[in-house]
């Protein structure tokens, strides 16, 4: 029996009559119909009063390059009056993803020259990451995967293709680690699902399996009894999302995770660091308090990677690590992510973090605190013979 569970939190501020006739569907709570509703087209977009004729043209133009989908729960959490809603700004397209920069690149993580074959891309030795479909219940403005949905048809890897990964795998022993990504890897139907989460259980030495989702954040009605009953029997299972701002925790996104670690998946965070949505102290810090709240690890600060179509929502570095200064020692270490920087040209991720030694010598070493007091730590004394 589907569940029958009514919407508990509608946090937007304004609703037209479009977006109210949508929650009150009886269908709300079903991820199906989330999906069949969603909305593809700036023409299909609830009346926005501060969206032109000339830009509403524009809009349509960009989404002929980078297409758009908003489910209309993620649409529900927004204050549609506000063209810097950080939710808003996160899944509608914006005339600045036209632009060209020297500084971007369709696959700046160079996937595509560490791909052996289709859908599968291994950069470290240990792990592998698995891509088994560019759909995505919402297309995010600033996905570094966008060269896949950019190109405009919806797609999921076939058993043959996902038999082709399995076989890799199976040939390469040191590879502890699969990382199922996409896309969203849980827009495949559940029975698929099971087949894939099998065949890489199958394979004796993988030890843990990665899923990377952002259902939870967009649209937590996938997160349901069958969907869960497989995952649960293929682990250790490790789930990734990704809560960018804290107008994303809702009752209901924190009830899916909720229903995740029931079933005794792990549920960590990986905030992708954006411009105008995120990039303060402020933001960061309230979203991980309330992360943890939902027992929710943050695990990651990711520095925006250079997307072609992205420049727009990117930060300098040095903002990020002026954020992790402020962090530390203002919220519990729990809540204190790793700022990396997945390096361009497929160099992997690097972890950064504010200089907390001022100076150094062989027997002590001067260290700044959180508070820019400074403290000495003596080294060991080792009696030389």
């Amino acid at each position: 029996m589907k569940e029958t569970t009514q919407l508990i939190d509608i946090p937007a501020k304004s609703l037209d009559a479009w977006l109210k006739n949508k929650i009150c569907d009886p269908r709300w709570n079903e991820w199906e119909w989330q999906i069949s509703q969603r909305i593809t087209r700036i023409g299909q977009m609830p009346p926005l009063s501060w969206l032109t004729k000339t830009k509403e043209s524009e809009l349509k133009n960009v989404c002929e390059r980078f297409p758009m989908a908003i489910t209309p729960y993620y649409l529900s959490l927004m204050n549609l009056d506000d063209p810097d809603d950080p939710l808003l700004k996160q899944a509608l397209p914006s005339t600045q993803e036209m632009l060209s920069e020297a500084t971007s690149f369709e696959d700046p993580l160079n996937e595509e020259a560490n791909s052996p074959i289709n859908g599968l891309t291994h950069r470290y030795p240990d792990r592998v990451l698995f891509v088994v479909t560019n759909s995505c219940a919402v297309y995010c403005r600033h996905c570094t995967r966008k060269r896949l949905w950019g190109k405009g048809r919806e797609k999921i890897l076939t058993k043959t293709e996902i038999q082709g990964g399995l076989d890799y795998i199976m040939r390469h022993p040191e590879v502890k680690d699969v990382l199922v990504s996409g896309g969203d890897p849980l827009l495949l139907p559940t029975s698929l699902i099971d087949y894939l989460l099998q065949g890489i259980r199958k394979i004796p030495h993988v030890e843990i399996i990665r899923i990377c989702t952002r259902v939870p954040v967009v649209m937590p009605q996938r997160i349901d009894r069958h969907l869960l009953d497989v995952i649960e029997k293929y682990g250790p299972v490790w789930l990734n999302t990704q809560f960018n701002h804290p107008n994303e925790i809702t009752e209901k996104s924190a009830a899916s995770c909720d229903l995740v670690l029931r079933r005794g998946i792990p549920v960590s965070n990986q905030t992708v660091l954006l411009k105008g949505i995120n990039d303060s102290p402020e933001i960061i810090k309230k979203l991980n308090r309330q992360l943890l709240k939902i027992k929710v690890r943050p695990y990651y600060l990711f520095q925006c990677d250079p997307v072609t179509g992205t420049e727009h929502l990117r930060t300098n570095i040095s903002t990020g690590i002026q954020i992790m200064d402020c962090l530390r020692g203002y919220i519990s270490g729990l809540g204190v992510p790793q700022f990396v920087v997945d390096l361009p040209g497929g160099g992997g991720k690097v972890p950064l973090q504010p200089q907390y030694i001022v100076s150094q010598t062989e027997d002590r070493i001067i260290f700044r605190n959180y508070e820019g007091k400074l403290f000495v730590h003596n080294e060991p004394f080792v009696r030389k013979p």
